[in-house]
């Protein structure tokens, strides 16, 4: 198993995953993301946030990191933390357990990056994926709502989101 930053080559099988992880949702759930733009995930790329982790020659998984996210974590973004976005799980790797191997990524990489915490969102509401985080060591933190700005993706608007942290 490898992580690393996502390349362009990349994209075609990001998306795939994305349009995999958006049927299982609306599967699940009913609620889903909404898609993404080419665009956002060029700049994540570019600006060295986003990665894929490869296992058997595979894309098994993909996530997005971010060093600042004021408008959902608001003052707390004041705190030296990595926050975690859009982790989407290749069907076939599913249920490996991706978000504690990311976790414990991170840990490792906590004393290069200078971080005291790591921190995620998701929508609120859905109980099975709150479980899992709190599985995965997260703390829960509360609720919040935030004021959506063109440029983040369509899922944020009028959404209500669960924050979850460990600290470090």
């Amino acid at each position: 198993m490898q992580i690393r930053l996502s390349q362009t080559q990349d994209i075609p099988t990001v998306f795939k995953i994305y349009d995999e992880a958006i049927a299982y949702q609306k599967a699940v759930k009913g609620k889903a993301w909404k898609g993404f733009e080419l665009a956002l995930i060029k700049n994540e790329i570019s600006e060295k946030r986003h990665y894929v982790i490869t296992e058997e020659e595979e894309t098994a998984c993909t996530f997005v990191l971010a060093f600042t996210d004021e408008l959902i974590w608001k003052e707390a973004n004041a705190d030296a933390a990595v926050y975690i976005h859009r982790i989407a799980v290749n069907p076939k790797f599913r249920g490996k357990s991706y978000v504690k191997i990311i976790v414990n990524w991170l840990k490792e990489n906590a004393g290069v990056w200078k971080f005291n915490f790591i921190r995620l969102d998701t929508e609120s509401g859905n109980e099975r994926i709150n479980n899992h985080y709190l599985r995965c060591g997260f703390v829960y933190k509360g609720a919040t709502t935030i004021e959506w700005e063109a440029g983040l993706p369509a899922h944020y608007k009028d959404a209500e989101l669960s924050l979850f942290e460990i600290e470090l």
